[in-house]
């Protein structure tokens, strides 16, 4: 298959990181995280996030959440999130059968939510016949490419906090929001008072494996037994550790962010002014948002995969990862000019 701007997720594994495989597949190693690799890949994420933080690997992104979730919550619980949230859109339900809590979706603007809209929703507290909040979940960056300043985090979690409310952060994408923002892990998570962090690893460059990061440690006191429950204990962990070990150690995920997100650039500049293209804004990740003709989609797919994002405007969703090359957005928009004559 051709590289495309389908996602991030459609690209292999990073080289360094399919080295570290195979760097780890040597005799035997104890199973279930107590082995070497998680150990260093641990230090590795405490060297990120802070010393007290917790971390624990799981298989995919909708289950780093919904583990995430089910620590925080009781299935009396409500947890806030955005309308366009994985966990709201994309999770097929997953949050609210498995971990058994209500999701209440806030309307956003480019994917962010304002502290206004969720003191709205913020209602009927001790009313024993309505949901009660418990969570604030906030996707950094945004399903829309969108990426939260350090002020407008630290509003929504200064709101949160004075609710009582915990804040979870969907960080399938954390790395992209780090570039962008300039910013350590820690600074825009830790510091800020974030209580958990699903970070993200398939989206960037990794084979598979996603990690719970609780940055409030007390709240992972009894994770482990509702990792196990969910069927997310990996056995042979070492496989998933050594991987973020490659990938955080050496500063290989600030590479990969800064690729990605330079090629989201230069897609962006390359298509904008490009008749029929309308790009929703410049990008904040490595995504570009822009509606084109419906009649465009069919030729355009064909050599170039992307999916359609709203199929009633036709916007569409292009994403770069760590493998886009200049080249593949050069033909991509000329296939783009071709089709506006």
């Amino acid at each position: 298959m051709k590289r495309g701007f389908g996602s991030d997720n459609h690209a292999g594994i990073h080289p360094q990181i399919l080295n570290s495989l195979a760097k780890a597949n040597i005799e035997h190693a104890p199973s279930y995280g107590t082995d070497e690799w998680t150990e260093q890949a641990n230090e590795n994420f405490r060297q990120h996030f802070g010393k007290d933080a917790q971390v624990f690997f799981v298989f995919n992104g909708t289950a780093a959440n919904v583990t995430a979730l089910r620590a925080l919550t009781r299935p009396y619980h409500s947890v806030l999130c955005a309308d366009v949230s994985h966990i709201n859109v994309d999770e097929c339900g997953a949050p609210e059968l498995l971990a058994g809590c209500k999701l209440v979706a806030i309307p956003t603007t480019n994917g962010k939510m304002k502290v206004e809209d969720l003191e709205k929703a913020f209602i009927r507290r001790g009313d024993q016949h309505y949901s009660q909040a418990q969570v604030l979940s906030i996707t950094q960056p945004t399903e829309l490419g969108t990426t939260y300043s350090l002020e407008e985090l630290k509003s929504l979690i200064t709101w949160a906090k004075s609710k009582k409310l915990y804040v979870h952060i969907d960080g399938a994408r954390i790395a992209n929001a780090a570039a962008y923002l300039k910013k350590s892990f820690k600074e825009f998570t830790t510091d800020l008072g974030v209580d958990v962090v699903s970070f993200g690893g398939t989206k960037n460059g990794l084979m598979m494996g996603e990690a719970v990061v609780f940055l409030n440690k007390e709240l992972a006191q009894d994770f482990k037994y509702i990792r196990k429950q969910s069927t997310q204990l990996p056995s042979k962990t070492r496989f998933i550790a050594c991987q973020f070990q490659a990938y955080l150690e050496n500063g290989l995920w600030k590479e990969i962010a800064d690729h990605s997100y330079t090629m989201a650039l230069y897609l962006y500049e390359a298509v904008r002014n490009i008749p029929g293209v309308t790009v929703r804004e410049i990008p904040q990740s490595n995504a570009v948002f822009a509606t084109i003709p419906s009649h465009w989609v069919k030729t355009l797919r064909e050599k170039y995969f992307f999916y359609v994002w709203d199929e009633n405007t036709f916007e569409c969703r292009w994403m770069t990862s760590w493998d886009t090359q200049k080249e593949d957005i050069d033909g991509f928009a000329e296939l783009l000019k071709e089709l506006a004559k």
